[in-house]
């Protein structure tokens, strides 16, 4: 009898089990467009096969929801693939990476470069991230980009990117760029690019040995580059080892706003790049920074000290994004 009252108890907790899970699989295939999972629960189990599913020039956004898992995976969305979503499970624990770096080599026996080293390449337009991690684990072996971002209208949303040296590529100069709620770490010139793009309330950390945060490469004729927005400049690097960037083009533009700096930056805040031309065609600057970092007392003359009324009347988000406002749903 005692057997019989077992076995019954295990068949129930199986059913329930069956029908607990299998409710759960059908509901995020009801409420997303598409579902990625390693486990084979969704209707594909890599990223850049539900990407590739999606049909070219698509006019509605697409949702692809991706369950917890590391995705080793190098991934594009292409040129003609628009209105992509991508929505993590957990952003700790959806990963997506890829370990290339710009000196390894390709068949023919040439380096890849930075650009071919990204492990996410994003070319279409409209596309939206959430909740994910970006990653490139190829370690401290020189340029080695986590995400390269040449689309427009681009969001990341409470997302992560790891990474050593230029950790973050927003390349293209059409590109515009939203970061929210996002953290982003990395060694030198970490962001990086000719985008605009704006970082809204996210941390931004330097890892150790030192280096630049930012190197921009803004075209002439872009009013903007990268903003930073009510920030956190976090570190565990040294005292005094870090620039907020260098130019990687003369006509680099990058300014903070309301941003908490650690003691890692260093009190001249910005360097020429020992491109002394560059002091007069750059537009770097910060209002009210905060935190040890902050003091701006030393800062470069170079540089630029906006006021109250230069940030209500210009750096507005849909100001910097020429117009652009990028909704969070």
């Amino acid at each position: 009898m005692k057997s019989t009252i077992k076995f019954s108890v295990v068949l129930c907790f199986i059913f329930f089990t069956q029908l607990f899970f299998g409710q759960t699989a059908s509901s995020e295939k009801n409420k997303y467009d598409i579902v990625v999972d390693a486990n084979g629960t969704g209707n594909f189990t890599t990223v850049q096969e539900a990407i590739y599913s999606v049909v070219v020039i698509k006019t509605e956004q697409v949702i692809i929801f991706i369950k917890n898992g590391t995705y080793k995976e190098k991934l594009e969305i292409p040129e003609n693939k628009n209105n992509i979503t991508l929505i993590g499970e957990s952003k700790d624990k959806v990963i997506l990476t890829y370990d290339d770096f710009a000196s390894k080599k390709n068949d023919e026996g040439k380096d890849i470069g930075t650009s071919g080293s990204a492990s996410f390449i994003i070319t279409g337009n409209n596309f939206k991230a959430q909740n994910i991690t970006f990653e490139n684990s190829s370690g401290p072996v020189g340029q080695a980009v986590a995400v390269r971002i040449d689309g427009d209208k681009v969001i990341f949303d409470n997302c992560k990117f790891l990474g050593f040296q230029d950790t973050l590529y927003p390349r293209s100069g059409t590109s515009r760029q939203y970061y929210k709620n996002c953290y982003i770490e990395g060694t030198v010139d970490f962001i990086f690019g000719a985008s605009t793009a704006v970082f809204d309330q996210c941390e931004i950390f330097s890892k150790k040995e030192g280096g630049y945060i930012t190197a921009a490469s803004s075209l002439e004729n872009n009013a903007y580059g990268f903003v930073f927005l009510n920030c956190k400049l976090t570190t565990n690097s040294e005292k005094n080892s870090f620039y907020l960037g260098r130019p990687w083009r003369n006509y680099a533009k990058t300014v903070f706003i309301k941003c908490e700096m650690a003691g890692h930056i260093k009190p001249e805040g910005w360097h020429n790049w020992s491109k002394p031309e560059a002091e007069t065609t750059t537009f770097y600057g910060e209002y009210l920074s905060k935190g040890v970092g902050g003091n701006t007392i030393s800062r470069v003359q170079w540089s630029h000290l906006l006021t109250k009324e230069q940030v209500t009347a210009d750096y507005t988000v849909a100001k910097i994004l020429n117009g652009w406002i990028p909704f969070l749903d």
